[in-house]
Order: C-alpha cells, then sequence, then structure tokens
C-alpha cells in the first residue's frame, strides 16, 4: 500500500520505518527541514533499538522517504497517519492544535478518498473533531480511524513488529477493511485486531497507561511503607507477582515513572474526567505520588551529609527516564539535579545516550563524563537514576579508588544489599 506519515517524533518514525518493511511504499512528512534533510542522508533523528537496521534497509529499497510537502504526501497516500504531537496544556490536558492544524490543511487540498488515521494519543472525541476540521472544507469522501499506539520506548520496533493486539477505532466497513489488510501482516501468530468505535479505541489508550501508571505508584506507595516498617519489598514484589491477577510486570519500585507517555496522558485523562464532571479521584493519588516519588531520595542524601551538601560532589548514573532510549521527558534525573543544584553541589553525569539532550535543556550547569567511571571521580556519592545494563555490574574496586566516600543512592534497587556492602559501600535503596 501508499501509506503517508505525517509527524516524525518516536511515534511516527518508528511506525513508517515499520510499515515500510513489511512492503508497503512510505512516505514521511514532517515540517522540519533540517531534520527532513538529516533523514534523507540516512541519519535517524533518535535513539531506538534496532530502528537504525530498519531505517537503512527501507530507505535503500526506496520503500521509505521523507518530505516537507504536505500536498504530495495526500498525493501520496492512501492511508494517512497523523502521528503528531498533543502537548500538555497549562491545565494537564491535550493540546490537539498540531492534529487538528493538520487536519485543516487535509481539508483544503484532499481531492480522492482517504482514510486519516488518528495514530497519536488523543482525547475521547478527538476522531470527531478531526472529521469536522475535515468536512469543514471539502465534499470530497473520507474516513478517520482512531488507531492509537503501544509502542514502549526502547522496545518500539519489537512492538509494532510484533503486537500484543491491534485496537482499530471505526464505523465505516470500508476503512476497517483496509486497516485490516495493512496489520495483518503483523499478527500471523494469532494476536488480535480488535475492532470497536471510535470513542472506546481514543479511551483504550489512556485507560492502559493510566493503570500502568497506577500499579507503579502502588508499588512505590509500598516501597516507602516497607522502609517504615522493615519490611523488604522485592520480597514482597515476587510474593505479589506470583499471583496470575497480579502479574510480574510494572511492579518494580523507584524514583517515579517520567517520559513521554505516562505523565502526559495521566493528566490528560484527569483532565479529560473534569471536562464531563468526573473526578478520577485515583488519578490525583498517582499523579501527586509519583511527583512526590522523583525526590524520595533528597532527604536521605541530605541526611547522609548532615543536611549541608554545597560543595558536594555528586556522581549520577542515567539521565533518560528508563534504559534504552533518549528521551529525558520528565525524566526523575532532571528532578534530582536541580534540586542538588539549588542545594550548591557540583555534579558529574553519565548516560549511554541521553547527555546531548540533558545538555541542550540545562546546559552546562552539570559536568557531562565520558564514562561511567569516570563521573566518580572525587565524587563524594553515586545517584542511580536510570537502570542501564551497563550499570548492573559495576567494577566496585574502581568504585572506591575514584570516590571521595564510598556511598550509593540506587534510585532502581539494582544491587544486592549485602553484596554492595560486602564491597565496603553504604547503600541506600528504595523500600528495603
Amino acid at each position: 500500500m501508499n501509506i503517508t506519515v505525517v509527524g516524525t517524533g518516536y511515534v511516527g518514525l518508528v511506525t513508517g520505518t515499520c510499515l515500510a518493511e513489511t512492503g508497503n511504499n512510505v512516505l514521511c512528512i514532517d515540517i522540519d527541514e533540517n531534520k527532513i534533510k538529516r533523514m534523507k542522508n540516512g541519519e535517524v533523528p533518535i535513539y531506538e533499538p534496532h530502528l537504525d537496521i530498519l531505517f537503512d534497509r527501507n530507505i535503500k529499497a526506496d520503500r521509505l522517504n521523507f518530505s516537507t510537502n504536505l500536498s504530495q504526501g495526500l498525493e501520496h497516500g492512501d492511508i494517512i497517519f497523523l502521528a503528531l504531537p498533543t502537548p500538555e496544556g497549562e491545565d494537564g490536558s491535550a493540546d490537539l492544535k498540531y492534529v487538528l492544524g493538520v487536519a485543516e490543511e487535509i481539508g483544503k487540498q484532499i481531492k480522492d478518498y482517504k482514510i486519516i488515521v488518528d495514530k497519536s494519543t488523543v482525547p475521547v472525541g478527538t476522531a470527531e473533531k478531526v472529521e469536522a476540521v475535515i468536512a469543514k472544507h471539502t465534499i470530497v469522501d473520507f474516513d478517520v480511524v482512531s488507531n492509537p499506539e503501544f509502542l514502549r520506548e526502547g522496545f518500539a520496533v519489537d512492538d509494532f513488529l510484533k503486537p500484543e493486539r491491534i485496537i482499530i477505532g471505526a464505523s465505516s466497513e470500508r476503512a476497517i477493511e483496509k486497516m485490516k489488510k495493512l496489520y495483518r501482516p503483523y499478527v500471523r501468530s494469532g494476536n488480535p485486531i480488535i475492532v470497536m468505535d471510535e470513542k472506546s479505541a481514543e479511551l483504550t489508550k489512556y485507560a492502559a497507561n493510566a493503570f500502568l501508571a497506577t500499579k507503579i505508584t502502588f508499588m512505590n506507595e509500598i516501597a516507602n511503607y516497607c522502609e517504615r516498617v522493615g519490611a523488604d519489598v522485592d520480597k514482597v514484589r515476587i510474593g505479589m507477582g506470583t499471583d496470575s491477577r497480579i502479574g510480574k510486570r510494572f511492579l518494580f519500585p523507584g524514583i517515579g515513572y517520567g517520559g513521554s507517555c505516562f505523565p502526559k496522558d495521566v493528566k490528560a485523562l484527569h483532565k479529560s474526567g473534569k471536562d464531563f464532571d468526573y473526578d478520577f479521584k485515583i488519578l490525583d493519588a498517582v499523579i501527586d505520588v509519583n511527583q512526590r516519588q522523583k525526590r524520595i531520595l533528597l532527604p536521605k542524601i541530605k541526611a547522609h551529609f548532615s543536611n549541608n551538601l554545597r560543595g558536594k560532589i555528586i556522581a549520577i548514573w542515567g539521565l533518560a527516564f528508563k534504559p534504552e532510549t533518549d528521551d529525558i521527558r520528565e525524566a526523575p534525573s532532571l528532578e534530582i539535579i536541580d534540586a542538588l543544584l539549588t542545594e550548591g553541589c557540583e555534579i558529574n553525569a553519565y548516560d549511554p545516550e541521553a547527555m546531548a539532550n540533558v545538555k541542550n535543556k540545562i546546559g552546562d550547569t552539570v559536568r557531562y563524563a565520558d564514562n561511567m567511571y569516570d563521573a566518580l571521580n572525587g565524587a563524594d556519592a553515586l545517584i542511580i537514576c536510570t537502570e542501564w545494563s551497563i550499570f548492573r555490574t559495576p567494577n566496585f574496586e574502581k568504585l572506591k579508588t575514584q570516590m571521595n566516600e564510598h556511598i550509593i543512592f540506587d534510585g532502581r534497587n539494582l544491587y544486592d544489599i549485602e553484596d554492595v556492602k560486602n564491597e565496603g559501600f553504604r547503600y541506600v535503596s528504595i523500600g528495603r
């Protein structure tokens, strides 16, 4: 099929590349001329494991192309995916200006039947709005479909190529059959293509993300309580996770969730509830607890240094909100860095992928180390914010040699408590 993807962020670029991988002819549209130029030259503008291999292969096969011209995209694609930003507004709502702005242009330029697919995470009722905006400018036949993405950063390529389910929200049989045909190669193992109305499809994405955020937040609350009563959250987590009704995933406590999805989607669902006179009380708690959790290590750090952090050199391992991504949106590391700088600390930071993004955001307020051990030079403490694999088995003798003081504050519970103590370190983790 001929496919157009409007927007080349995480969702759009993964979507376009993976659709090309199954033989479709894909044209990706973006208004950023420099970004389009870089991609035409074979440069992947984001870090996502395995994406570069597929990206390169499909460009060479001439199945994946790029343009800034929306008119060209409309001529090319039978199906037009909208993978546009829906940033958080001041009131927590999802800002639809980019989605509706492109819909306006589609309405003015559409010449023949198209399927317009909302791939962005959008509030309930967005498909109706997109349809109304397009219809305002044209009498040409078209359909609007809600097709939410369920891509985990760091695993997005696998998630697209081997989805657990495909959600198609549509009322047009013509559009439904076309979408089923498009996605059939990805569900040959029998995973379902689930068809529902547009509003239910839109809500399914918000409900899924809000539930997972709630699960993480609940475990963080349990971890904090474990510290009060002397229980071990790791043992509690294992005991809970063996219950098939609960499952093992998203039970790991830490310093809060971040990223482009959970924080924004929870707030957007909460705000959408208020718009319809419904108060999501559980989401009130999720938002509040997660914000506090991002700074849960700070009182412990201050207590260790007798409330005097001025001049202390703090090493930070991990800046991305999670491993296997360079995404720092809503990353707990940024909250911790801000608080430590306010206290007068010097910070040596290292992350395998996210340092350039942090530097673009906060400049040279911290020192960016060349490697994980370089960050420890002269450090009075080490804070672990992201559970990158390379941090899991460090050379503790090297840590001892380079650090002024042998103390680790672990926001991701990477190590066995007794093992670290036996290495000669004081070790502070979450809920243990």
